[in-house]
């Protein structure tokens, strides 16, 4: 799931629930942007946030969730295509990229087989949130559009087994935060109550990974690796993207319960409460798995850009210890209190914004247009201003 990050709104602030300016636009204005297909269903809701039979809060927060978990479908498809066990299950099986996926078995030797379930978990989020919303007789116009043809513009890897289409996301200009990795190993702050702490970096300390693929652009970034003999520079690309699978979902088991803090119905409670643990299976898989990349430094040949990992399995601090998978008990609540094992950070207020501001940062949407962030800017900004209808004093 996407990573959630501390801070608050942007400078619009938080708009009200069922604020739609992009979709109104396209509906008026704006609608030549939009083939005929996806125009018959944003004339159809442009100005009507239908919630359905929902709240308005719960609406919100649902298609937020389905925002991203089409996303994340869209980033882990481009991961299954290179390195994923191949088969029809979710889409034409594409034969992989042979020396790409051998790199990632340098993590483990069932990369593959996790890059695929995690593919198909995340697509199953995707379908079953827009399904429950129309169920509900609430919008799904959102979803409809970004699931469509209309923002997939991104140019992707031209390399074997690559499919050759156009997405949603870009995983070739990547800037991976791996501070969560000592978010979990430090028992002495909480993302929650310091927010102001800045946690280092497990990777290219203090920086982090800058500007790296994590998927190889086209056949070159191969080089002349062989069976058993790869190159760094491809060892590098497979290694960001162990460290960019944990990012990812360490983003969702926060957002999970962050949200679902703010539902109303018991039912929406349900589905949060279900599909966040899902997220923090795949999280504690793949941090475990990143901490096997061996050390090395690379220089992209193209970008230039130098990453360094360290060898995390040796002679390590608590703070960089490879096998140090569960979470370390860290102050939660109140200092007042001993500390406790638990997933951080869960404050509410922000926490979608702050999922967008991350993975914008992460580089992500980079060449997206500026109606994707809107759109995405939009449904974040609502998912936050839901409130239980019930308690009107959350902050």
């Amino acid at each position: 799931m996407i990573p959630s990050a501390d801070g608050n709104l942007d400078s619009r602030g938080c708009r009200a629930v069922g604020r739609r300016s992009f979709l109104k636009g396209l509906g008026m204005a704006g609608a030549t942007l939009l083939p005929a297909s996806a125009l018959l269903v944003t004339k159809a809701n442009a100005g009507s946030d239908r919630s359905g039979s929902l709240t308005k809060g719960d609406a919100a927060i649902l298609r937020f969730l389905g925002a991203a978990e089409i996303l994340e479908s869209d980033l882990w498809i481009q991961y299954w295509e290179l390195g994923g066990t191949q088969d029809n299950e979710f889409a034409p099986a594409t034969g992989g990229n042979p020396r790409y996926t051998e790199a990632l078995q340098i993590l483990d030797g069932d990369q593959p087989q996790y890059i695929h379930d995690n593919t198909d978990d995340e697509i199953s989020h995707a379908a079953f949130i827009r399904a429950y919303l129309a169920s509900k007789g609430a919008s799904t116009a959102e979803l409809d559009l970004l699931n469509g043809p209309h923002f997939r513009t991104l140019p992707g890897s031209t390399a074997t087994g690559s499919s050759g289409k156009n997405r949603l996301t870009n995983l070739m200009q990547l800037n991976v935060d791996t501070s969560f990795w000592t978010r979990y190993r430090i028992d002495n702050e909480n993302p929650d109550l310091d927010p102001n702490f800045t946690f280092p970096q497990a990777v290219n300390p203090p920086g982090g990974i800058k500007n790296r693929t994590a998927i190889p652009r086209n056949d070159a970034d191969i080089g002349n690796s062989t069976p058993g003999n790869l190159t760094d520079h491809l060892k590098a690309i497979a290694f960001t993207a162990g460290f960019h699978f944990a990012f990812i979902e360490q983003g969702g088991t926060s957002l999970y319960p962050s949200l679902a803090q703010r539902v109303t119905n018991r039912e929406v409670l349900r589905i949060l409460l279900s599909i966040g643990p899902t997220e923090t299976q795949h999280f504690q898989t793949w941090q475990d798995k990143a901490g096997n990349a061996t050390p090395l430094t690379d220089i992209d040949p193209l970008t230039g850009s130098s990453v360094t990992f360290l060898d995390l399995t040796k002679n390590q601090p608590q703070s960089l210890q490879a096998n140090l998978i569960m979470p370390e008990p860290t102050p939660f609540l109140s200092r007042n209190f001993p500390i406790c094992s638990i997933i951080r950070p869960t404050d509410t207020k922000g926490a979608a914004m702050g999922a967008v501001r991350a993975l914008t940062a992460d580089g992500l949407f980079i060449g997206q247009t500026n109606e994707f962030v809107e759109l995405l800017t939009d449904l974040a900004a609502d998912a936050d201003a839901a409130r239980r209808e019930f308690e009107n004093d959350e902050s």
